[in-house]
């Protein structure tokens, strides 16, 4: 059952409430090329999107949307579109007139952006640092307020501001505090059209934070909306399985009324993925258990392909958990309907009888590499970001390596287990400074063979260094033509030529001793 939330309405769509979990993209087009915008809004409109983010960097981009709006109505098209805003309220007061929405965040929209620094703040710094931020955004809200705006409060774990991280560090409780601080402003304005995002590369932060807003806003008697997303997936399987995972655990839990699934792709490419996640199965069939003797589990995580339950015992009357000895066994989980779902409900006969095995699940998923993927991650990735599944046997139409390589997407997805290079990509927008998914697959190519590796690959300042979150490396679009590469979150090397900036990223891995040939 869905959490119950209020409506909020952008544009001719409600969001909350009793309507259904609505589909959201963001264009990659220059907000002010009028005619590329439109055409790509328009794509996505036909693909069932049903909300479309634009970024809007300075009044240019927000002048360009009153004509983006003009002629989206002159074609029929009454898809909402939301203003994205980062650094510059200015761009927020003055694209309000001709949008539905405007996203702001609050880790850069007043504050001052991270920094990472060590220094604290007193108590009366912290609350003064506040009174700064409604001074800039209580003119949007009363904006907003008046026209019927409606607003997305979109904390991002990797871009806390200053004043939050010398609080609460980059942490999950960093990014709730951050929320909650605008969403008060607006309360104290009686303005309440808004919803919430708690977006991060990194799931278990992801779906932490979510639930600690959850917790925060039942305390408080809320009820705002929240939109899902996993923020830099990536691309391809692992992109697909990674926000499958992050989001259908919490869909699965009630919490959720919108969702993106951020691709390093094309928008429209995102639509069928959202869609491909929000008819998946919630049912909590019924299972089959198998045992497995002597089993090569890996303590981080376990993959296993056809043949498993061959290679079992017989199968295991699940009636009888109460009466056996299962403290060192390894149970295969055949589910019959969602894999979460039936996994929580073993772990509790399990803790009821006063045993605690290992836990494996499977089950057959139809469809394409993409499709298996998504239903994969929505159904099982719930179970292993909860830590009550240690594997899982994917079944499908597929060959046994592709198989293969999307359970041990998955795992790394759900951060139990690292077996190749972790790439944190943004999905590219208006601000990319470079062709993201070409750059992507390029680099892809190059240092797929590190296990453990982290690389981010950000299409702009905005999304770097604070969007790349724990990356080991950072590869960013500093302008046109340029990147800058970095260590962690400090920037190490600036303005390198982006014909050049593939091999210093890979120079640059040489030199911290992360590089190992490939085979």
């Amino acid at each position: 059952m869905r959490r119950k939330t209020r409506e909020v309405v952008v544009g001719n769509v409600g969001i909350g409430g009793k309507n259904p979990v609505r589909v959201q993209s963001m264009t990659t087009t220059k907000t002010a090329d009028v005619d590329a915008t439109v055409a790509q809004i328009q794509q996505l409109a036909d693909a069932g999107c049903e909300i479309v983010r634009v970024t809007v960097q300075g009044k240019k981009e927000a002048d360009a949307c009153e004509h983006i709006k003009n002629r989206l109505i002159q074609l029929g098209i009454s898809t909402p579109i939301v203003a994205d805003i980062h650094f510059y309220p200015p761009a927020a007061l003055r694209v309000a007139d001709f949008v539905e929405g405007i996203r702001i965040n609050p880790g850069n929209y007043a504050d001052r952006r991270a920094t990472f620094s060590e220094s604290g703040l007193t108590e009366e710094e912290f609350e003064k640092g506040l009174e700064k931020i409604e001074e800039k955004f209580a003119p949007l809200v009363l904006k907003c307020k008046t026209l019927g705006r409606a607003m997305r409060i979109g904390t991002n774990h990797g871009s806390l501001s200053d004043r939050i991280m010398t609080k609460y560090g980059d942490s999950p409780e960093g990014m709730v505090a951050s929320a909650l601080e605008y969403a008060e402003i607006c309360r104290k304005y009686d303005y309440h059209n808004f919803v919430f995002s708690m977006k991060s590369s990194n799931t278990l932060v992801m779906s932490e934070a979510y639930r600690l807003l959850v917790d925060a806003m039942d305390r408080l008697g809320w009820d705002y909306p929240l939109h899902l997303g996993v923020t830099e997936a990536g691309a391809g399987v692992s992109g697909r399985v990674k926000s499958a995972a992050g989001i259908g655990g919490l869909l699965l839990d009630g919490i959720g009324d919108t969702i993106r699934v951020s691709l390093s792709e094309e928008p429209v490419a995102e639509i069928p993925a959202c869609q491909t996640i929000l008819h998946g199965g919630i049912e909590n069939g019924a299972y089959t258990l198998w045992t497995l003797d002597n089993p090569n589990v890996h303590p981080q995580g376990s993959v296993f392909v056809s043949g498993l339950c061959e290679d079992a015992d017989t199968s295991f009357d699940p009636s009888m958990l109460k009466k056996a000895t299962l403290h060192d066994a390894v149970l295969i989980v055949e589910c019959h309907g969602n894999a979460t779902l039936v996994a929580r409900h073993v772990v509790k006969s399990c803790s009821e009888a006063g045993v605690s095995p290992v836990l494996i699940l499977k089950k057959y998923f139809s469809g394409s590499e993409e499709e298996v993927a998504l239903k994969a991650g929505a159904e099982m990735g719930g179970a292993l970001i909860d830590k009550i599944a240690h594997g899982v046997c994917i079944e499908a139409d597929l060959s046994a390596a592709q198989k293969t390589a999307m359970g041990f997407s998955l795992l790394q997805g759900c951060r139990m287990r690292s077996t190749k290079t972790e790439f944190i990509a943004c999905p590219s927008c208006g601000r990319t400074l470079f062709n993201l998914m070409d750059v992507t697959k390029r680099i892809e190519q190059k240092t797929s063979h590190l296990p453990g590796v982290k690389i981010a690959i950000m299409g702009c300042i905005v999304n770097g260094p604070g969007e790349m979150a724990d990356a080991d490396f950072g590869y960013v679009g500093s302008k046109t033509g340029m990147v800058d590469l970095y260590v962690g979150k400090t920037c190490v090397e600036r303005g390198i030529p982006e014909k050049d900036a593939d091999n210093a990223l890979i120079h640059l891995i040489k030199e911290h001793g992360r590089w190992v040939d490939p085979c």
